[in-house]
């Protein structure tokens, strides 16, 4: 009888064994979501840029950086993969077309393909509040950038997806092309005419088999935004949670990153024409009239 009771044991322990190395296998790191793909990101040194590179090498991607950040670049490639395998830089700027052309010819060569064209790179612009005190040049440096820079991120793109019949095509817009009035003008109409040509796109590149998508995300504190308003991280966190719909999260690039891996995934493989806002609800609403009304019930009470 204790024999047997020895052996129904040994049994009992040895399956428990066996569901915990089951159970375990189960939490075994998930698949690379990007593996074998070949990707360009501009402006990719930094900020979102920087956030998506990281995910896209960890998910399997080879990457180029294309950006003008020439120290930041090469740090980041040094950092991720000191052999330049699976990531490395060159220097692009989106507004010079011979520079668009080379980073797709080098993506070509290098690695014999080109799956993933993310457009990136992008520049606020000046402050300027009002119609009247905007300037030409910068309006015309905002659009060289932010939309003739992903036009000819796409068409080149365009140039090595078309022959292949396949490739995902990304561009970076913004909140702004959804929620109006607190961006400056030149910066939201360039963001608008970014899902424009991503909307045209779709129609035109999805019958060679290439999606085309966009990815809106809302303030988040990433280095641009900080210099631009002059103020720390924590401070610019601070004040995007404060006036956010969503309350317990807080917007950052990896966010975006996330939804670039995602978008450029074959999870997405029949999402095309999207602008996927990552914003947490913000553009939903207009939280103007509710902050009026607050206000005026809370003088009230004082008086």
């Amino acid at each position: 009888m204790y024999i047997y009771m020895k052996s129904r044991a040994s049994m009992h322990l040895h399956q428990l064994v066996k569901l915990k190395m089951s159970s375990s296998s189960s939490l075994a790191p998930s698949p690379k979501r990007l593996d074998g793909k070949v990707a360009i990101i501009t402006g990719g040194a930094s900020g979102i840029g920087e956030s998506t590179v990281r995910l896209f090498v960890q998910h399997g991607a080879k990457v180029i950086i294309a950006d003008v950040q020439d120290e930041l670049s090469l740090s980041l490639c040094k950092e991720l993969d000191p052999d330049e395998e699976s990531v490395c830089y060159t220097r692009c700027d989106v507004k010079v077309e011979s520079d668009v052309k080379n980073v797709v010819d080098l993506a070509l060569s290098k690695y014999g393909k080109l799956d993933i064209m993310y457009n990136n790179a992008g520049i606020p612009g000046n402050l300027e509040p009002t119609i009247l005190s905007a300037g030409a040049e910068n309006f015309k440096q905002v659009f060289d950038v932010n939309v003739y820079g992903a036009f000819l991120g796409a068409k080149h793109a365009a140039r090595a997806m078309i022959p292949a019949k396949k490739g995902v095509i990304l561009f970076t817009s913004s909140v702004a092309s959804a929620s109006c009035g607190e961006s400056p003008h030149a910066y939201t109409m360039s963001k608008h005419a970014v899902v424009g040509l991503m909307k045209s796109l779709c129609v035109e590149l999805g019958q060679h088999g290439i999606r085309v998508n966009c990815i809106s995300p809302c303030a988040m504190a990433t280095p641009l935004l900080r210099n631009v308003m002059g103020m720390e991280r924590d401070a610019v966190e601070e004040l995007i949670c404060a006036a956010a719909v969503l309350k317990g999260a807080v917007p950052r690039a990896e966010d975006v990153a996330e939804a670039a891996v995602y978008l450029a995934s074959e999870e997405s493989k029949f999402v095309n024409g999207l602008n996927l806002l990552v914003d947490g609800g913000y553009s939903t609403t207009n939280q103007s009239f509710s902050m009026v009304l607050r206000n005026l019930m809370s003088s009230n009470q004082v008086l």
